[in-house]
């Protein structure tokens, strides 16, 4: 991660496994459970299914080298960030706004995803398709919030 912070730039949340998402301005993050009105909301949840980040500039670059779109609202990821890596954020801990968190995973396109968005989107978005993290610490996350890592 470069020594600049990220920014979050959109937020979606959905309030049952398969429904839409909503694009919210602002979220209650919750340690140990995810975030407040979220279909994965619940306390003691799985660390890697509290918190889902993808970059903007890969699904800028899945159209650009597929000739596809993928939205952020389409990608189901809950924080779509601006000017940071997140793969390197594996195993690191990291801060969104006030909220301590901790890279997990990375967050793998899955056949659902492709089947209610398009054929392609699997392939495409392999290792490119956002982070799972752990959330350390309770706060609210809002849109133009800074992303910055701690170790």
């Amino acid at each position: 991660m470069a020594d600049e912070p990220g920014t979050v730039i959109a937020i979606h949340i959905a309030p049952a496994p398969g429904a839409a998402t909503q694009d919210v301005p602002q979220v209650e993050a919750v340690a140990g459970a995810g975030l407040r009105g979220d279909r994965y909301f619940e306390p003691g949840s799985d660390p890697e299914r509290q918190l889902t980040l993808i970059e903007a500039e890969q699904l800028d670059d899945f159209t650009a080298r597929t000739g596809l779109t993928l939205t952020a609202a389409e990608s189901r990821r809950q924080l779509v960030t601006y000017g940071v890596r997140l793969n390197p954020l594996v195993g690191k801990r990291f801060k969104v706004g006030d909220v301590e968190c901790r890279g997990i995973e990375l967050c793998e396109p899955c056949r659902s995803l492709e089947r209610v968005t398009r054929h392609g989107v699997l392939a495409g978005m392999v290792h490119r398709a956002g982070l799972n993290a752990e959330i350390l610490s309770d706060g609210a996350i809002s849109v133009g919030a800074r992303i910055v890592a701690l170790d």
